[in-house]
């Protein structure tokens, strides 16, 4: 009987792992800014798509994206550091209804032309962002803030976001 229960939660823990594996979050929204933290190194806070989550600029590995500006608050940015042109503005849209439902409506994509960074970001817009490893995600832009706080250039930028961990272009619709 023992015997028999052993087994049986054992089988239960099997199972509970590799749900939780398999039911890795593949979009959300997130709000990412420029502020540093620490006392030296420094670090920022910025997003992983493969872990969904924000991470320190000092991981490793280090964050997909981080979000500044270029100093003069004319230029907000996303950028990375894996080393090769990352994004693709797929579109610029009046309004956020229309900008959600092309994001929305967006599975599939072609992209031949990628970018070093997504700059001049503005509410409404949606990118696609290629990882150092060949996975894919799709952004849109809900807000961003560029402003002078006290001596420090604040860049904020808050994004829907979809992330295709199989490695295509090819993202599920709503």
């Amino acid at each position: 009987m023992r015997k028999g229960f052993a087994i049986l939660f054992m089988l239960l823990s099997l199972s509970v792992g590799c749900s939780k594996k398999n039911s890795a979050k593949t979009s959300g929204t997130v709000t990412i800014d420029n502020i540093l933290y620490g006392s030296g190194p420094y670090y920022a806070l910025g997003f992983s798509f493969s872990q969904a989550k924000e991470i320190s600029t000092l991981s490793n590995p280090e964050p997909d994206v981080t979000i500044n500006n270029d100093g003069t608050l004319l230029n907000l940015i996303l950028q990375t550091n894996n080393y090769r042109n990352s994004f693709y503005k797929f579109g610029e849209y009046q309004d956020a209804g229309d900008a959600k439902a092309a994001f929305n409506s967006l599975t599939s994509v072609s992209v031949q032309d990628w970018i070093v960074w997504a700059d001049f970001l503005k509410p409404d817009q949606i990118w696609i962002f290629r990882t150092g490893d060949e996975h894919y995600a799709k952004i849109r832009i809900i807000s961003t803030i560029s402003e002078t706080r006290g001596t420090w250039n604040y860049a904020e930028c808050t994004f829907e976001w979809a992330y295709q961990p199989d490695g295509s272009l090819t993202f599920p619709g709503k």
